[in-house]
């Protein structure tokens, strides 16, 4: 997804064969992805509510639509290449956020292997704290993370918990 320039946030949303989706990008690059859970109008309402002064326009997010369409049609779809706006790398969060990046399509990481990977080996839980708030489902898949048991585990986006069981079974069909 190319950078939105120096212009001010700007969010969008767009239907799916889920549903409806949305986002919000900035200069930084991509600051919220909504996946499908809401209608169109709810869905523009609420990104309006949460990013105040933000225009409606989907340009800048037209990479990010495509991939999403192809990803909910089974299509797989890499969003690695996605600009979004992650804490400092430095950071806990950052170092979470990154590693989970990695995570390729069709394939999940535990909790603790994901801890493990940066260096936490004690620190499963801080990630699932951390993986909690991700504000950027599909291009940054949290939903690919799963206990050590291989139960899908918690899913703070819209849809929780069922979702993210159909993404993981769309991702192994």
């Amino acid at each position: 997804m190319a950078k939105a320039g120096r212009q001010a946030t700007c969010y969008g949303v767009w239907t799916t064969a889920w549903g409806p989706m949305g986002a919000a990008v900035g200069p930084a690059g991509l600051v919220r992805v909504v996946l499908p859970h809401y209608s169109l109008n709810d869905l523009a309402a609420m990104l309006a509510w949460e990013h105040p002064g933000a225009a409606r326009d989907e340009a800048p997010l037209a990479p990010l639509v495509e991939l999403s369409r192809r990803y909910f049609n089974g299509q797989g779809a890499d969003f690695t290449h996605v600009n979004c706006r992650l804490p400092e790398e430095r950071t806990f969060a950052g170092k979470v956020l990154r590693e989970c990046r990695k995570i390729p399509y069709g394939q999940s990481a535990s909790y603790g292997e994901l801890a493990r990977r940066i260096g936490q080996e004690d620190a499963a839980r801080a990630v699932a704290t951390v993986l909690s708030k991700n504000a950027l489902p599909l291009a940054i898949p949290c939903h690919r993370v799963i206990y050590a048991d291989g139960r899908p585990g918690g899913f703070s986006a819209e849809g929780g918990p069922p979702l993210k069981q159909r993404m993981l079974e769309l991702e192994k069909a």
